[in-house]
C-alpha cells in the first residue's frame, strides 16, 4: 500500500491497522487530539515514534525527546511532512 492509499482508508477501514498506523492516519488528517488518544499510552515503540512526532507537531520539544528515547529512534531534524513520510514509510513496510 501506498502513502496515498493509507490516507485515502476511511476511519473504519483503519480499525484493523496497529494503533501506531491508526494514530498516524489521524495526523495525516490533522486530528491532533484523536491521534494522541490512540497512543498516548501505548507501549510499543512504533506508538512512541508517533507520539514523539505528534509533540513536534504540538512544539512541545522536550516531550518529543521523551518519546524519541522511547521509540529508540534518533530525534528528527526533517521537516514535519519529511519526518510524517518516513514514519509511514517504514510502518507501512514500503
Amino acid at each position: 500500500m501506498t502513502i496515498e492509499e493509507f490516507v485515502r482508508q476511511t476511519p473504519q477501514q483503519i480499525t484493523s491497522y496497529p494503533l501506531a498506523l491508526q494514530a498516524l492516519w489521524y495526523v495525516y488528517h490533522n486530528d491532533w487530539h484523536k491521534s494522541h488518544s490512540l497512543i498516548d499510552f501505548a507501549s510499543d515503540r512504533d506508538s512512541a515514534w508517533v507520539h514523539a512526532h505528534l509533540h513536534r507537531v504540538e512544539g512541545d520539544l522536550s516531550n518529543a525527546r521523551y518519546w524519541y528515547r522511547r521509540s529508540g529512534k534518533p530525534e528528527s531534524n526533517l521537516s514535519l511532512p519529511q519526518e510524517r513520510q518516513q514514519i509511514a514509510q517504514a510502518l507501512l513496510k514500503i
